[in-house]
């Protein structure tokens, strides 16, 4: 494997692919490749993992009937499109996508698409045409920001009760998490909080909304969940530790991070869906005719460690309801 910038990362006999990507099968694997917008959805890492495990339940085993490989773009969108190009030069006859920018570079390629997380609202950035009928090439599964803030509004106040202020970090060069800040905010504002927001494009930004937020300490923080603030986590778990402020992340392994909770799609459950998703497209469905669907589960997680160093007392029964729970 030669050295790139980026990262690939591949699984039985990938580079081996055929040149041409197509569903009119002449053998009977499934070449599949991953992109997104930050780190590689690698064989071994988590995500990997479950979607692999989905497939095989589906019947396709790596070095016999799939290959599989995973590329990202590290937060750097520009990749995407020369990314996508590599995959399916290397044969891959279907992606999947994480994320609002990969799924649009996948679309404006003409490749088949699932997508699986990080979406945003499809049909408000125009991704697909309607969720009953997405018509083009992509389908997946996303969420909706705004029940979804009703509820992490709800659990942040259980932390802070006086909540009147909320900081909302987001990527704004990533359109769709941008119109998900906007549907948080809108939603926050119903409910009588006052919004900052804090939009960043690149690493060097978080530092002036840590300034900003230093400036004029707010209530609590969340954060919207997109591969550069995927990336720089662990800054905002720390910032948030360190000027002890309540925080609530959208993916689950940001409260294993050392972040106070989260609350979000269950990954399992997205991934083994858009397995099944590319199952149907390998057997000669087509993507536009797949509705595009929500997630059913969704996962609270506190990190008790993490608010006892922030001098929080959880609420009993927000425990209770808590789906895991890190001691």
């Amino acid at each position: 494997m030669h050295t790139r910038r980026h990262i690939l990362v591949s699984l039985a006999g990938a580079g081996c692919l055929a040149a041409a990507p197509t569903l009119a099968q002449t053998d009977k694997t499934l070449r599949l490749g991953a992109i997104a917008g930050g780190a590689p959805m690698a064989p071994d890492s988590p995500p990997g993992k479950i979607l692999i495990g989905a497939l095989a339940d589906l019947g396709y085993a790596p070095g016999r009937n799939l290959t599989y490989t995973a590329l990202g773009a590290l937060a750097d969108s520009a990749k995407l499109p020369s990314l996508i190009d590599e995959l399916t030069k290397e044969g891959a006859q279907i992606l999947v996508a994480l994320g609002y920018p990969a799924a649009a570079a996948a679309k404006a390629a003409g490749v088949p698409t699932v997508i699986f997380a990080g979406a945003g609202d499809p049909v408000a950035t125009g991704l697909v045409e309607s969720w009953s009928h997405p018509g083009g090439v992509v389908t997946g599964i996303s969420d909706l920001a705004a029940p979804l803030t009703v509820k992490r509004l709800e659990l942040l106040k259980a932390f802070a009760p006086g909540l009147k202020r909320v900081a909302m970090l987001y990527n704004a060069d990533d359109r769709a998490m941008t119109l998900r800040y906007e549907a948080s905010a809108a939603t926050a504002q119903t409910q009588g909080l006052l919004v900052e927001p804090l939009g960043v494009r690149e690493p060097d930004d978080f530092n002036s909304a840590f300034a900003a937020m230093e400036r004029d300490k707010p209530d609590a923080i969340l954060m919207v969940a997109d591969a550069l603030t995927v990336l720089n986590r662990k800054r905002v778990i720390e910032f948030a530790a360190a000027h002890r402020l309540p925080a609530i992340y959208e993916v689950d392994f940001f409260a294993r991070d050392g972040g106070l909770m989260s609350y979000g799609a269950d990954e399992r459950e997205s991934l083994t869906r858009a397995a099944s998703m590319i199952d149907r497209i390998f057997k000669g469905a087509r993507p536009g005719d797949i509705p595009f669907e929500q997630p059913t589960k969704y996962l609270f997680v506190v990190n008790l460690r993490t608010a006892k160093a922030l001098g929080l007392e959880p609420p009993v029964d927000l425990l209770a309801r808590a789906d895991e729970v890190i001691e």
